[in-house]
């Protein structure tokens, strides 16, 4: 069968170093014997490196020329090559509900959703690795008061210790994108429940650095009114991105504290 034409309105860069590959497909040996679940494999350049290690594989592809050349030319995997679009799939299922490590070569133009259902799903996916663009694997990565540091930064950290892997220059991949690329390694953490209101937690992430440039007391104030007693403590003249995870979960507490008393006065 010939080979597939990169689909750009599915974000499709096929990696053709084979070096590449499997240095990406060795990054699941930190979660030994544990199945893997292969987002966007295209056509099976980093599939032919993650079915040596001999333990459950599974692949999911939207796009139906890539499927039918992994049918074609990866007969072993079977049923194992699923035809979905991996953001609306029910993961609980996939491996009998038993975890399993998520990697992949993913689209460019979904890698942040594809990261934020990891989240959902964190108790069964205890290892998530893969190639992503170089500026959202630096922003997965960043430290509070960098830059980069944002949404991403806070959520994932607050679950996976977060590794930056090696970079990957343009040239080894059809076409070329127009950025240099990443491969990342994302580990859960011993944390079991963050001690707060998980989803005043993500909440307040969402709503402060969607307003970086201002200071806490502004950006917070769809949440919180800015008449609040609370509102006067010196955190709340930092920005967002000088938080750590461990500061977001404390202010998400004193911030639920504050909407109880806030609205038992209202009641009053």
């Amino acid at each position: 069968m010939k080979t597939v034409k990169p689909k750009k309105f599915l974000g499709q860069h096929f990696l053709k170093d084979l070096q590449v590959a499997l240095d990406i497909a060795d990054t699941v040996d930190t979660c030994p014997t544990l199945p893997i679940l292969e987002v966007g494999p295209g056509m099976g350049v980093l599939t032919q490196f993650l079915i040596r290690k001999e333990r459950p594989v599974k692949v999911v592809e939207l796009d139906f020329e890539s499927v039918a050349y992994l049918r074609e030319n990866f007969a072993q995997l079977g049923d194992n090559i699923i035809e979905q679009d991996f953001l609306k799939m029910d993961l609980s299922t996939l491996f009998d509900g038993k975890p399993f490590v998520l990697t992949g070569n993913y689209p460019y133009n979904i890698s942040s959703q594809i990261f934020f259902k990891m989240l959902d799903y964190k108790d069964l996916i205890p290892c998530c690795t893969g190639m992503i663009q170089k500026e959202v694997a630096e922003r997965i990565a960043a430290k509070p008061g960098n830059k980069t540091y944002g949404i991403l930064s806070v959520l994932i950290q607050a679950w996976y210790k977060v590794e930056y892997l090696f970079t990957v220059h343009e040239h080894v991949f059809n076409p070329p994108p127009k950025v240099k690329s990443a491969v990342i390694r994302m580990t859960r953490n011993e944390v079991t429940e963050l001690g707060c209101n998980e989803k005043l937690f993500k909440q307040i992430v969402k709503t402060t650095f969607n307003q970086r440039r201002k200071t806490l007391r502004n950006s917070i104030s769809p949440i919180l009114e800015k008449g609040n007693p609370l509102s006067a403590d010196p955190i709340f003249n930092k920005r967002p991105e000088q938080l750590s995870v461990q500061e977001f979960i404390d202010l998400t507490n004193r911030v639920e504290e504050a909407l109880g008393a806030q609205t038992s006065n209202v009641e009053e």
